[in-house]
C-alpha cells in the first residue's frame, strides 16, 4: 500500500461503521456511474464481483447508495465492477433491523440488492421524463400528467415544511395525493382502452412504462416514510461525476477504494454541515482513540470525542 494508502488507515473503521450504520436505515437510495480504472487485472475484476456474476463484464461504475438513519443521512460510494443493486446488497448483509427498508431507485434491474428484502419505490420523475420527452407531439395529454405530479410535489413540499411526520405525511398524501394518482391511473388505463393513443407511439411507451411501475410509483401511498424521487442519490453521484471530468480516472482498483472512502466521508461530512477537512484531520489527528471506538467519531458527533482527546493531549503527564 502506498502512502496515500498508509494516509487513509485511520480512516477505515470510521468508513465501516457509516457503512453498518447506514445498513440500519429506514429508507435506502441507489444509483451508479460510469467511471474509468486504468489497470484493472481479469484477476482484480474477478476478485471485485459478487459470487455468480458474469465473468463476462466490461464495465466499471461508481455506485453512491444514500440511507435514511435516525442520525441523519449517510452516503456511500464504490467503485469497480459491482453494479449499484450489488453494492447496496453487500450493505444490507450488514443490516440487524428486522423490518425491511424503504428501496428508491429509478426502475433499473442492476440497482436491485439482490435477495434482501425491501420496499420498492421508484423514482416519479424519471416516469415523468418519459412524458417531457413528446411533449410537442402531445401538449395537451402530457400537460394533464406533468400538472399532475406537480401537484403531487406540492404537497410533498407542504408536508416538509409543515414538519409532518411521516405518518402525518402519509395522511396527507391520501388525502392530497390519493385523489390525483387514481385520475391519472384512471387516465391512462382509457388512453388504451378507447384506442386514443398508440400503445408503440412515444406516449405510449411513456403510459406503458408509468403502468408497470405503477406499485412502486405509487408506494408514498401506502407506506409512511415513502419517498417520490431519487434525486438525493443523482446529487452525490455529481461527486463522482466532477472527478471523472476533472482526473479522468483512477490508476488502480486500490485508489479507487481510497476515493470512495475519502469521499464517503467527505460527502457525508457535508450532508450534516460540518467542515470536511477539520473532520479528516481529527480524525487524523486521534487515529488511536478513533479506531477504539470509530462510532464516537461519526460526522455528527464526532466534536464531543474530539474536544476530550485534545484536552487529553493538553493535560500535563502524571507524577
Amino acid at each position: 500500500m502506498g502512502s496515500r494508502g498508509r494516509r487513509c488507515r485511520p480512516l477505515i473503521p470510521v468508513f465501516d461503521e457509516l457503512a453498518r450504520q447506514a445498513a440500519q436505515g429506514t429508507v435506502v437510495y441507489n444509483d451508479d456511474t460510469t467511471m474509468r480504472i486504468l489497470t484493472l487485472t481479469q484477476e482484480a475484476r474477478a476478485e471485485a464481483l459478487p459470487a455468480g456474476a458474469s465473468a463476462d463484464r466490461t464495465g466499471v461504475f461508481t455506485s453512491g447508495v444514500v440511507a435514511e438513519t435516525p442520525n441523519g443521512l449517510i452516503a456511500l460510494f464504490k467503485t469497480g465492477p459491482c453494479h449499484a443493486g450489488e453494492h447496496l446488497a453487500e450493505v444490507l448483509d450488514l443490516r440487524e433491523v428486522t423490518d425491511p427498508p424503504i428501496h428508491m431507485s429509478d426502475a433499473s434491474t442492476r440497482n436491485r440488492p439482490g435477495d434482501h428484502s425491501t420496499l420498492a419505490a421508484s423514482c416519479i420523475p424519471h416516469a415523468r421524463r418519459n412524458y417531457v420527452d413528446v411533449v410537442e407531439a402531445f401538449p395537451e395529454e402530457v400537460a394533464f400528467v406533468l400538472h399532475t405530479l406537480r401537484a403531487v410535489f406540492h404537497t410533498d413540499a407542504q408536508a416538509k415544511r409543515q414538519g409532518l411526520s411521516p405518518a402525518e405525511r402519509l395522511l396527507l398524501h391520501q388525502k392530497e395525493s390519493g385523489p390525483r394518482m387514481k385520475a391519472l391511473q384512471d387516465w391512462m388505463a382509457r388512453q388504451f382502452a378507447e384506442h386514443t393513443v398508440e400503445p408503440h407511439s412515444g406516449l405510449g411507451q411513456a403510459i406503458s412504462y408509468m403502468q408497470n411501475h405503477w406499485e412502486k410509483l405509487s408506494l408514498f401511498l401506502r407506506v409512511p416514510g415513502a419517498p417520490l424521487d431519487n434525486n438525493i442519490t443523482e446529487r452525490i453521484l455529481k461527486k463522482a461525476i466532477l472527478h471523472r471530468k476533472n482526473a479522468l480516472f483512477y490508476r488502480t482498483l486500490n485508489g479507487a477504494r481510497v476515493g470512495d472512502l475519502f469521499m464517503t466521508l467527505i460527502h457525508t461530512a457535508e450532508l450534516h454541515k460540518i467542515e470536511p477537512f477539520h473532520y479528516l484531520v481529527s480524525l487524523q489527528r486521534h487515529a488511536a482513540k478513533v479506531a477504539l471506538d470509530p462510532a464516537a467519531w461519526m460526522p455528527w458527533n464526532y466534536t464531543e470525542a474530539f474536544a476530550r482527546a485534545e484536552a487529553q493531549r493538553t493535560e500535563p503527564p502524571p507524577d
